[in-house]
């Protein structure tokens, strides 16, 4: 996208010199000017002041120019010089950003064109409360809970369900775009808790259409070979221990509808620690999706449901478009199959063109939301 480049400033004496701009001689950018100096007092006024150590957003000027008067360009030019295309750059907080009189926000920037069947911004009014480390998830005075708030709405048609979670997102930036846009919004989108930048990603998946859940590192079989990380839920771990673990990753943003494993074939097993983050998970109104590893675990007031296959576990087109075709028939027989694969470029590749025509064949891709019940 084109942008006018503003000369380099310190954030403190941006808004003085847009000022002095905006009343100089040159009539012709007045109205920029003035649309410009409040569009970034509105910023300043959601985000906070700016910092030298505050991430960085990029602001693209042509959404605010656009409707400038004729001549703006040449009236601007004699007063900074020749122009060129850039981008200005504001510090900002990394606090999600509400929309500004019709202009929606992502990762990227800004963009005046609002995505088709945006599910609501999150955080959700009453169902968050502060914690240790961020937000919390909670159940509402009114008894609404982030899993029917956050979820991705549903209807079925009497066909066959067939649902796909997309999990590793937000470790890489390429695959996770991929996966926000070129996936079908029923496609529910899981994000690593470590992920830089998660709350931007999951705000701009849900602008897609997609549900989102928080993967919840658990330790595996072959730990610590296999370590998850420092905020692994222990198999050994006291109730106290898994709580405050599961707190710390669940306050690292809002907006996820449940929970689903990263690892975890030891946690699983694990009665005792299985039910401290299970009666945690439903007190706080979510859900649980795992990839398998917890098919026979039941979850009291915990929505819960199990992915019957792995899709890519042998990354190659012909073992992934098998086990799809999988899905499909176990569909077919049950009226319902539930499938998660990795955020791999074949696998994304894959899914997005088995989607297209599932319809055709007789089936409805759903969220994976659809398929949790409480058992």
């Amino acid at each position: 996208m084109a942008m006018i480049a503003l000369p380099r400033l310190p954030a403190s004496n941006l808004g003085a010199k847009l000022r002095a701009l905006a009343t100089s001689r040159y009539l012709g950018v007045a109205a920029a000017g003035a649309l410009l100096s409040a569009t970034l007092a509105a910023l300043v006024m959601i985000v906070g002041p700016m910092t030298t150590s505050a991430p960085h957003v990029r602001i693209p000027l042509m959404p605010v120019l656009r409707h400038a008067p004729a001549g703006w360009r040449e009236a601007l030019a004699p007063a900074s010089g020749p122009l060129t295309i850039t981008e200005d750059i504001l510090r900002l907080s990394d606090r999600p950003l509400a929309p500004l009189a019709g202009i929606t926000w992502n990762s990227t920037g800004m963009s005046s064109k609002p995505v088709a069947g945006a599910l609501p911004m999150a955080p959700i009014a009453g169902l968050y409360a502060p914690g240790p480390g961020g937000p919390l998830p909670i159940i509402a005075t009114d008894g609404r809970t982030p899993f029917d708030a956050y979820k991705r709405p549903f209807a079925g048609n009497g066909r066959p369900k067939i649902a796909i979670v997309i999990g590793g997102l937000g470790l890489n930036a390429r695959a996770t775009r991929q996966a926000i846009e070129t996936l079908p919004p029923e496609v529910t989108l899981s994000f690593a808790p470590y992920a830089e930048g998660l709350q931007g990603w999951i705000d701009e998946a849900r602008a897609h259409g997609h549900e989102v859940l928080l993967e919840i590192p658990m330790e595996p079989l072959d730990y610590p070979d296999n370590d998850p990380g420092p905020y692994t839920l222990m198999a050994d771990g006291s109730p106290p221990e898994v709580v405050k673990k599961l707190e710390w990753v669940l306050s690292r943003a809002t907006g996820y509808f449940g929970l689903t494993n990263y690892l975890g074939s030891r946690f699983l097993t694990s009665p005792g620690a299985y039910r401290a983050f299970a009666n945690a998970a439903a007190g706080r109104g979510l859900g649980f999706i795992d990839d398998g590893s917890g098919a026979k675990l039941s979850g009291g007031l915990l929505p819960r449901a199990s992915a019957e296959r792995v899709i890519d576990d042998q990354l190659s087109q012909s073992a992934i478009d098998q086990q799809l075709l999988a899905l499909e028939s176990g569909a077919m027989q049950r009226g319902q199959a539930l499938g998660a694969g990795f955020a791999y470029p074949i696998t994304l590749d894959k899914v997005a063109k088995w989607a297209t025509s599932l319809g055709d064949r007789g089936f409805q891709l759903a969220p994976a939301s659809a398929m949790a019940v409480r058992r």
